[in-house]
């Protein structure tokens, strides 16, 4: 007996109502069933190919167009809707913001239970540059690209299988092929352009990301505001007389390069951090500053990837702190200590607290480099290094300033926050949906004064937000 064919569900003439998380957008049967859609913005109307049924939503694809929104535009990028690294580019810049602001206060409403929190919530801060703002992208080498429906409908018979590029998502071994991305400003379209015809011409072998072989891994590229540049190439192994010339010819055709380097790379996966750097030519870091603050960048180094945007989102947390001088200050999730550093000069001190050690080394030196020395930095699980013997130890702050990774702060942390009770907490979260699960914790002692928005990352769907907590 053959397989049951499974049935094709289209719903027709669905309309978009509004912007959802990761990027989908929402949408309702007549019988008020929640559709995602992928391909959709808010006020297109369409018919979506059910790719996904739950018992309480659809999940989906639009594939007919009955009505366009008044948000769309043009996307600049010709990788658009198949890249997938900017969903949004299709929405109008004022949109994104839009939707964005609506996601926090949303979040907040629904998760939270803030109820009347428009009121103290102003509109999202945008990002002056909506393209080429990262100061860092990775592009993966390959031997099999992925191959567009165009193409793959021509009937061709394609040779050129070669890919310096992004990874498809939800296709991890299949890389598409990049032409120009808007994200990194030059010349970093120009080198990984080169890496590539230099490569094909030296017939040099790309990587083979299923049977894990090649020689060309990664491509690395990082750049700083005062013109540094620095390319990592990881190679998945040793052929020197290739390595060098192929990073000869970048350095050659790319002089303003400050730091070349490169790693042998045999490992499963891509990352860098536990691989030995080494420089072919130039320095092992690049500088970024900040006021007058400078940061040593490697290529291990987190640092913001919108340095100009992150400068805002700083600044606008030291202000909502409150700082008179003379205020302890504990800043949690410390990361490199950018921030810690970054309000040293108007506090008495700061204790900053971070699991990565690798970033507290980085702290620590920053802050030597910078002449700060009211700045204390500690290694540990956040829930187990901020008990009551490190508070009895450093003092009950003044004022807190947490920024934890997207899921948010352990509950032990919160309670040990609760328990400090300092007069403001300045909460800075790139997940509001996390953000107001632990804020919704904390409201038995303390209100919220000011919601701040800000877009790190245009053409996405992220958003960090900043909220300012005073004690009731």
């Amino acid at each position: 007996m053959g397989r049951k064919v499974k049935q094709k569900i289209i719903l027709n003439n669905i309309e978009v109502l509004r912007a959802g998380a990761k990027g989908v957008s929402v949408g309702k049967t007549e019988e008020g069933k929640t559709v995602l859609i992928k391909g959709a913005i808010p006020g297109d109307v369409v018919d979506v190919h059910v790719l996904k049924k739950k018992s309480s939503y659809f999940e989906g694809q639009a594939v007919a167009f009955h009505k366009q929104s008044e948000y769309r535009v043009e996307p600049k990028c010709e990788h658009f809707g198949v890249c997938g690294g900017c969903k949004w580019q299709d929405m109008s810049y004022d949109a994104q913001l839009k939707f964005k602001h609506d996601e926090v206060v949303n979040n907040l409403v629904r998760i939270g239970g803030f109820k009347d929190i428009e009121n103290e919530t102003d509109y999202i801060v945008g990002s002056k540059e909506q393209y080429f703002y990262r100061n860092k992208l990775e592009f993966t080498f390959s031997n099999a690209r992925w191959l567009t429906l165009d193409e793959i409908n021509s009937g061709n018979d394609f040779n050129d299988r070669d890919a310096v590029g992004f990874h498809i998502p939800g296709a991890w071994s299949k890389v598409l092929d990049i032409k120009k991305c808007h994200l990194q400003r030059d010349p970093s379209n120009a080198i990984r352009l080169e890496a590539k015809r230099y490569a094909v011409e030296h017939g040099l072998d790309f990587f083979d990301l299923y049977n894990q072989e090649g020689f060309l891994r990664t491509l690395m590229i990082r750049t700083s505001q005062n013109g540094q540049l620095m390319v990592l190439v990881q190679f998945y192994r040793e052929e020197k007389e290739n390595r060098e010339a192929f990073l000869q010819n970048l350095l050659d055709k790319f002089p303003e390069i400050t730091s070349l380097l490169y790693a042998i790379n045999p490992k499963q996966n891509d990352s860098v951090y536990d691989l030995d750097i080494q420089v072919f030519a130039g320095e092992d870091h690049i500088m970024e500053q900040m006021e007058d603050l400078n940061f040593k960048i490697g290529p291990k180094s987190f640092y913001q990837t919108n340095p100009e945007q992150a400068y805002e989102l700083y600044k606008l947390t030291r202000d909502f702190a409150g700082l008179t001088g003379d205020e302890l200050v504990y800043d949690l999730y410390t990361g490199t200590g950018t921030i810690a550093q970054f309000v040293s000069k108007k506090v008495r001190k700061v204790v900053g607290i971070e699991s990565v050690p690798e970033a507290i080394e980085a702290a620590k030196a920053a802050a030597e480099r910078n002449g700060i020395t009211n700045c204390d930095f500690y290694c540990g699980d956040m829930k187990d290094v901020l008990n009551q013997e490190f508070i009895e130890q450093h003092g009950i702050p003044d004022v807190i300033i947490t920024d934890p990774p997207r899921d948010g702060m352990h509950k032990k942390v919160v309670e040990n926050i609760l328990f400090m009770n300092p007069k403001r907490v300045v909460y800075v979260s790139c997940n509001s949906a996390t953000q107001a699960r632990d804020l919704d914790l904390m409201k038995e002692q303390y209100k919220i004064v000011k919601v701040q928005p800000v877009d790190m990352f245009p053409q996405t769907h992220h958003v960090e937000n900043i909220v300012v907590l005073e004690r009731i």
